[in-house]
């Protein structure tokens, strides 16, 4: 059985910190077997989402088309402020376009959540609120969550970071979303 997992996140700053967490988590979901796709920094620069507007950018169908089809999806998003980058969550806003679908919303999917923030208020704070979002869109956080404190913790160009068992548990993450794709086949 074929597997996709979406990953969402990371902000518009090139390479950024949470662009790099995302990586990390998806390859962590390939290393179980899925397929992945990255939508992070410009993929996201979306218009504000509007219900009241049918009409949908090509970078709005494309996401929209993508979580409709994943199995799973991760979600990166920055600590801002205390909560999640008004980026991501413009992003998940666009998933009230499958509210109709046979599987509406995020519905019997397990989604991972990791937020980076310089500091743990921001991070953990932006965690429950992502953790929050994905139950109100009828998907599944898995157990395993991450806050990653960039005051403690960086990550490299090359996909390495600096503390080894925040490394595994964002691979952790990544697993976590594939393994249960796995063992609960998808509605159609």
């Amino acid at each position: 059985m074929t597997v996709t997992v979406v990953g969402i996140g990371g902000s518009l700053r090139t390479d950024s910190q949470s662009g790099r967490a995302l990586r990390i988590v998806l390859r962590g979901a390939e290393e179980a077997g899925a397929t992945v796709t990255a939508l992070t920094g410009t993929d996201l620069l979306l218009p504000f989402y509007d219900p009241a507007t049918p009409e949908r950018s090509e970078a709005a169908k494309r996401l929209v088309d993508l979580l409709r089809e994943a199995d799973g999806v991760v979600l990166v998003s920055p600590g801002y402020h205390g909560s999640l980058s008004g980026l991501v969550k413009n992003a998940l806003d666009y998933a009230e376009d499958l509210r109709s679908d046979v599987r509406p919303y995020l519905d019997g999917r397990a989604v991972g959540c990791v937020t980076t923030a310089l500091g743990w208020q921001a991070s953990v704070n932006a965690l429950g609120a992502l953790r929050a979002i994905v139950h109100a869109l009828r998907g599944w956080p898995t157990p395993l969550g991450s806050a990653v404190n960039t005051a403690e913790v960086s990550f490299d160009a090359e996909g390495r970071c600096s503390d080894e068992h925040v490394m595994r548990t964002l691979r952790t993450v990544g697993r976590q979303v594939t393994e249960f794709a796995l063992r609960i086949p998808p509605v159609r």
